[in-house]
C-alpha cells in the first residue's frame, strides 16, 4: 500500500520519521521513543514522539515487530524516505580513488568488470552485482553438420575466430544438400553482421519476397539463427562477489532471510531480469524489498545503475545487493560512481 505523500506529513512528523530510519538503517534494529528524544535534539518528550510514531504506524511508515520493541520503517516507508527525503553524500576522495585506481583500464575488459563487483561489494559490505555485457556475435561462417534425419549441429564461426555450436531440431523430409544451401546462404549473404541483424535482414528479404531460398531452406536458416538469439536471451552473464558479506552479526536472528537471498544469488538468471530493468534507466535505481517479487521472502534491497559503451548505448549494469537496511545514501552514489568510470573505460 502506498504511503502518504511527503508534503502531507508535519514538520513534527518528518522530523521523528527522518531520526527512526537513519536509526534503524545505521544499526539495523527498532528505535524505541526514549533513544530519539535523547540523541536527536528535537525537543520532545518520549510521550509526544510516541504519539508521533504510533500515527505513522497507522499510515503504514512505520511498523513494530514486537511490543515493546520500538519501531523501524516499513518498506513503504523506506520507498517514501530514499525517494523524498534522503541527502545523498557524494564518495569520499578515498573511495573515489580506490574505484578509479582498481579501474585503470589495465587488462582485458572482463578483468575490470570482475575487479568493479569486488571493490563494490568491499566498499559497501554488500554483494557486489555487475551484468556483463551481452556479446554480440558477429557472422563470419556458418555451417549445419548432419547428425540424423531429425537433428543437426549448427556452427557458427565469428569474425574473432570462436567456434560455437548448437544442437538444433529439423523439419520433416530435410536432406544433407537442403542443409549444405542454407549454410552456404547464411555465409554468403549474412557475413559481418551480428545475429540481430542477419535475423532482421532475412525476415525483409521474406517479407519482400526477394531472397532465392525455397520455405524448406528458409525455415532451416531461422532455425540455425534462432538457436542463438534465444541462448543469449536465457543465460544472461552475472558476475557476484562478496555473498559472504550478507551474513553479519544483525543476520544471527534472520538467518532464514539470508538463506533465501543466498538462495536467489545462486539463481542468477532472475537477478540478472532485475538487473536487465535498470538498463533502461538514465540514473541509479533502487528496488526495495517485496516491491519487487523476487525478493518477497527475502526482503533485500538492489541499488544499479548502467554503464555504457562506445557511442552512449548502454552495455550493462552494475550494483550492489544486501538487507533492506542499507545505507541508501552511501551507497547510491558509489554505484553511480562505479558505473560512470566503468563506461569511461569502454569508451
Amino acid at each position: 500500500m502506498p504511503g502518504p505523500p511527503i508534503d502531507l506529513l508535519s514538520d513534527r512528523a518528518r522530523d521523528v520519521f527522518r531520526v527512526v530510519v537513519e536509526s534503524y538503517l545505521g544499526t539495523g534494529a527498532p528505535v524505541g521513543s526514549r533513544t530519539i528524544s535523547r540523541l536527536s535534539g528535537l525537543n520532545l518528550s518520549p510521550a509526544s514522539i510516541r504519539n508521533v510514531m504510533q500515527d505513522l504506524e497507522e499510515v503504514g511508515l512505520l511498523a513494530a515487530p514486537h511490543t515493546s520493541a520500538g519501531r523501524m520503517p516499513t518498506e513503504t516507508g523506506l520507498r517514501l524516505f530514499v525517494d523524498a527525503m534522503m541527502q545523498v553524500a557524494a564518495p569520499s576522495d578515498d573511495e573515489r580513488r580506490a574505484i578509479e585506481r582498481e579501474l585503470s583500464g589495465e587488462g582485458p575488459i572482463e578483468d575490470a568488470l570482475a575487479t568493479a563487483s569486488t571493490l563494490l561489494s568491499g566498499l559497501s559490505s554488500c554483494a557486489g552485482l555487475v551484468m556483463v555485457p551481452r556479446r554480440e556475435a558477429i557472422l563470419r561462417q556458418f555451417g549445419f553438420a548432419w547428425l540424423s534425419d531429425k537433428q543437426a549441429l549448427a556452427v557458427l564461426v565469428g569474425v574473432d575466430g570462436s567456434v560455437e555450436n548448437r544442437v538444433v531440431d529439423l523439419p520433416p523430409d530435410t536432406t544433407p544438400s537442403m542443409l549444405a544451401e542454407a549454410a552456404n546462404y547464411l555465409t554468403a549473404n549474412l557475413a559481418g553482421r551480428t545475429l540481430a541483424e542477419a535475423y532482421g535482414l532475412l525476415a525483409r528479404e521474406i517479407e519482400a519476397g526477394e531472397t532465392a531460398l525455397d520455405e524448406a531452406s528458409r525455415d532451416l536458416v531461422a532455425r540455425g539463427l534462432a538457436a542463438w538469439s534465444r541462448d543469449g536471451a536465457d543465460r544472461p552473464v552475472l558476475i557476484v562477489r562478496g555473498q559472504a558479506n550478507l551474513i553479519d552479526e544483525t543476520a544471527a536472528g534472520d538467518l532464514e532471510r539470508v538463506r533465501q537471498l543466498l538462495e536467489e544469488l545462486e539463481g542468477k538468471s532472475e537477478i540478472a531480469r532485475l538487473l536487465d530493468s535498470a538498463r533502461t534507466g538514465a540514473a541509479t535505481r533502487i528496488f526495495i524489498g517485496s516491491e519487487n517479487k523476487l525478493f518477497s521472502l527475502s526482503g533485500s534491497s538492489v541499488i544499479a545503475a548502467p554503464y555504457r559503451g562506445a557511442g552512449g548505448r548502454v552495455v550493462g549494469v552494475v550494483g550492489v545487493i544486501g538487507p533492506t537496511r542499507l545505507n541508501y545514501a552511501r551507497i547510491v552514489p558509489m554505484v553511480d560512481f562505479t558505473a560512470q568510470t566503468l563506461s569511461r573505460l569502454m569508451q
